[in-house]
């Protein structure tokens, strides 16, 4: 790597301008590859690829608003140039604290290479000439698959990946049981999934790496999953190893279902119960009615309310079954533990017996209408039916979707610039759906699960 320190006029933060050459995924390729690679990365996608190249860079961060990084860094930018040998990057004027002693981190040149290939891949291989075979079911989980298998997620291994969903913007006792809780199961031999971020997001991850070392186990996985509206919000924590960029919050959230094999929820905000609806939203097709999927909610004694509030206004809106397909546990790391490698046999078994593969669960059913991107926009938002009546699983996914709305108008670029400009989204449905909507949102932002810093303005207005 050549590198040269500088200092850019427009910010008084220190830069460094670097050379690095990829390892893994990106090392041996056709000079007809490089060159698609090259030319997808300067056209119409280069602005992507700079902004999620500025989170990896900033991983750390403490900020939430995807903003911040780029007016702390106007001068930054990427080139990805061509060479025989392969592919090499230029960073100019990169944030320093990527940097030790004039040399990229290993682990952030590492996310840095996975932000250049995921991007790449969408825009070479899920390109328009692509479209028509994502427009069915199986034409959308193939090109999940794809992407998982290029980023060599995919490993046929015994089932023992736990995705842990929770939020960003936690307090530090629920931070700490989220570590206690990732400690556990890695003394179990398990590995972690998450969104990568920080908050609930790391800190299983940080609890499972002193396990496994005490366990001695040299070959661990701590994967991150992101996609590009999100990750400038919730930059890649430093002990993710393995990170993801899909090409939007479907197929992130078809991603952690197909790729694990439990699933824990500590508390969180808007994100965490888009995730939950989501995942109830799927449990409740009669297709998958027999289909063992652990499902945990946990967290520490003082998150037993946040846990009841989630629980009744689930109870009110999809019903008892859906909130039969999860089971919460309060203040209790090593039963979380015990419950999901038990689940996690459950899964082992089914699977053989269905002939399904370990590393990527092809016998679950995910409808269409849950496949394909929902666009938040004013119109969209106030359209969704929020009302009794309806199928258990298609109020999910409304529900769902409204809560990927404010999770959009909260920390997505694009979802902050339609609140700026045409104020906020307007959520309509039936009374009581919306004044337990309207609680359950109003309690996010008194436990400060919104925003990590500053004070939090609403980007929705809930109307019975």
């Amino acid at each position: 790597m050549n590198q040269q320190n500088s200092e850019t006029a427009a910010t008084a933060l220190p830069v460094v301008s670097a050379r690095i050459y990829p390892k893994g995924g990106l090392d041996v390729l056709s000079r007809d590859e490089v060159a698609r690679l090259k030319d997808a990365s300067s056209g119409g996608m280069h602005d992507l690829l700079r902004r999620c190249a500025l989170a990896v860079l900033t991983s750390g961060s403490a900020s939430d608003d995807p903003r911040a990084a780029q007016e702390l860094y106007p001068s930054f930018d990427i080139q990805v140039l061509q060479q025989d040998r392969g592919v090499r990057i230029d960073l100019i004027n990169a944030p320093a604290m990527a940097f030790v002693d004039g040399e990229i981190i290993r682990g952030v040149a590492e996310l840095l290479f996975a932000v250049v290939r995921d991007l790449a891949y969408t825009a070479i291989e899920l390109g328009p000439e692509y479209a028509e075979g994502l427009e069915t079911s199986s034409g959308l989980t193939n090109a999940v698959f794809g992407l998982l298998r290029n980023a060599r997620i995919l490993q046929p291994a015994e089932p023992n990946l736990v995705v842990c969903w929770g939020g960003h913007s936690i307090g530090r006792e629920e931070y700490q049981y989220t570590k206690n809780v990732g400690y556990e199961l890695g003394l179990r031999g398990l590995d972690i999934c998450t969104g990568c971020g920080p908050g609930a997001m790391k800190g299983p991850m940080k609890g499972a790496t002193i396990a496994h070392a005490k366990q001695r186990r040299r070959r661990t996985r701590y994967i991150g999953i992101t996609e590009p509206g999100i990750i400038a919000a919730e930059s890649p924590n430093p002990i993710v190893n393995h990170l993801v960029i899909m090409p939007d919050i479907e197929k992130r959230l078809e991603s952690f279902v197909r790729i694990g094999h439990g699933i824990i929820v500590f508390p969180g905000g808007v994100g965490t119960a888009e995730e939950i609806l989501y995942l109830l939203g799927i449990l409740l097709r009669e297709e998958n009615a027999g289909l063992p999927f652990p499902f945990i909610l946990t967290g520490p004694t003082a998150a037993a309310p946040y846990f009841e509030q989630i629980d009744q206004f689930i109870r009110l809106t999809l019903g008892d079954a859906a909130a039969s397909r999860y089971e919460i546990i309060v203040a209790d790391p090593e039963k979380v533990a015990k419950r999901m490698i038990a689940g996690v046999r459950k899964v082992r078994e089914h699977r053989i017996a269905q002939k399904d593969s370990f590393y990527f669960n092809w016998g679950i059913d995910i409808p269409l209408d849950s496949q394909q991107p929902f666009v938040p926009t004013h119109e969209a938002m106030a359209a969704l039916d929020l009302r009794h009546g309806r199928r258990p699983q298609e109020l999910a996914a409304d529900l769902r979707r409204a809560f990927s709305g404010i999770v959009a108008g909260n920390v997505k670029e694009d979802g902050m610039r339609r609140v700026e400009k045409f104020g906020p989204f307007q959520i309509h449905g039936d009374g009581d759906i919306m004044q337990a909507l309207d609680a359950l949102l109003r309690a996010f932002v008194e436990q400060r699960r919104m925003k990590i810093s500053g004070e939090y303005r609403p980007c929705y207005r809930v109307i019975a």
